[in-house]
């Protein structure tokens, strides 16, 4: 993510900080700066650094399961409505998504048990929520902060599990719908469920007058289209090879050509990828952005071979499509080089997979309307 830096790394996983999750601990300060002042603030911005401490333990029990599982966790990115687990994929057996999906609530359950043990008997036997959240709310002392987390976690486990994907209780949803109907139709009818739900608690969030969670609503339902969208786009281009996708017919450069020659055809062919050959071995790649930045900062004409990539990301003609677009994306490249065994054969982009998948899904779905019309012919 955009934004985003690294505070820690734990078990190989980087934690960032999002840029805009300060806001939140911003509020955290005022929420209880205004009644009670400066120690007020203090206490207020620890409360929301101590959540989001468990929040991180929360993502890293899904994390470490995923990666007992072979999953390749990437990063936790910390943002103002909670914490974000990216993983290089989803995994392909539905009761590994269900393991990974209740890890998380669990590690909020494990926090709260273990402070419940910190209160006294006489406390905990007159204890309910309401009590919970009035006393959550009192003075800045030792008793509020660890009532108030206690709350906090219980209130995680809980909303973390409404079967509302892309939450922990819509990924236990689909992955008890893939045990039956298939990874792909749970998919839809998982976030299908999760956007009614999102609308409904985003109504429910306006009329009350509650803010932030219309915030997480919308986040909710924006989650589950993009997670929908995602599953169609790997059913379709897993079908289909990289080196389907790769231009075997592009235009490419001589490691001598100068900056200008790069930029007449950029301009006249909208190629904006480039590879440096000389005759079939593959030297270095050049893009629209290395062209641009040469333009900026280099005088004269240069050639290609003196700002040219000459490391890249490499994968084989005959990988799945989708393994390969994962594959980079986790790697955060965007120019792939295809080769068959040791023989290049060009090169692909992120977008040259997104347009394929354009292509594939207009094409399936005309077939389809074909299809059905013959029928009802």
């Amino acid at each position: 993510m955009h934004w985003a830096f690294r505070v820690a790394r734990v078990a190989g996983i980087d934690i960032k900080v999002h840029a805009t999750f300060f806001l939140i601990v911003i509020f955290g300060a005022l929420q209880w700066g205004i009644p009670h002042r400066g120690r007020g603030a203090l206490f207020g911005a620890l409360l929301i650094l101590l959540l989001f401490f468990c929040v991180v333990l929360h993502e890293l029990g899904h994390s470490l399961v995923a990666k007992g599982f072979g999953l390749s966790p990437k990063q936790i990115v910390l943002l103002p409505i909670g914490g974000v687990a990216v993983m290089n994929r989803n995994p392909e057996k539905p009761v590994h998504e269900l393991v990974i999906a209740l890890a998380g609530p669990a590690v909020n359950v494990l926090i709260a048990g273990l402070l419940v043990l910190v209160f006294h008997t006489s406390v905990l036997a007159g204890l309910n929520s309401q009590m919970m959240l009035a006393r959550a709310s009192g003075p800045p002392t030792q008793e509020t902060m660890l009532l108030w987390i206690l709350a906090a976690n219980v209130s995680l486990a809980l909303f973390n599990l409404i079967p509302a994907f892309p939450l922990d209780g819509g990924r236990v949803l689909r992955a008890l719908l893939a045990m039956f109907m298939g990874f792909s139709k749970a998919t839809r009818a998982a976030a299908t469920i999760g956007q009614f739900l999102a609308m409904a608690m985003g109504l429910f969030a306006l009329f009350s007058g509650m803010l932030m969670l219309a915030l997480v609503a919308f986040f909710i339902f924006i989650g589950a289209g993009r997670e929908r969208a995602d599953e169609e786009a790997r059913t379709v281009l897993d079908t289909y090879k990289v080196g389907d996708a790769s231009n075997s017919h592009a235009m490419t450069l001589a490691p001598w050509d100068k900056v200008s020659h790069v930029v007449d055809l950029i301009l006249t062919s909208y190629q904006p990828d480039f590879a440096v050959v000389q005759g079939p071995q593959l030297l270095g790649i050049v893009t629209r952005q290395d062209v641009l930045k040469s333009l900026v900062t280099t005088e004269g004409d240069p050639i290609v071979s003196s700002m040219m990539v000459r490391e890249w990301f490499q994968a084989q003609a005959d990988e799945p499509l989708d393994e390969v677009r994962r594959r980079m994306e986790a790697a955060s490249v965007r120019v792939a080089a295809i080769f068959e065994q040791e023989r290049f054969v060009g090169l692909v982009s992120l977008e040259d997979m997104a347009e394929a998948l354009l292509v594939i899904a207009f094409v399936r779905r005309r077939r389809e309307a074909d299809a059905r019309s013959r029928l009802g012919g």
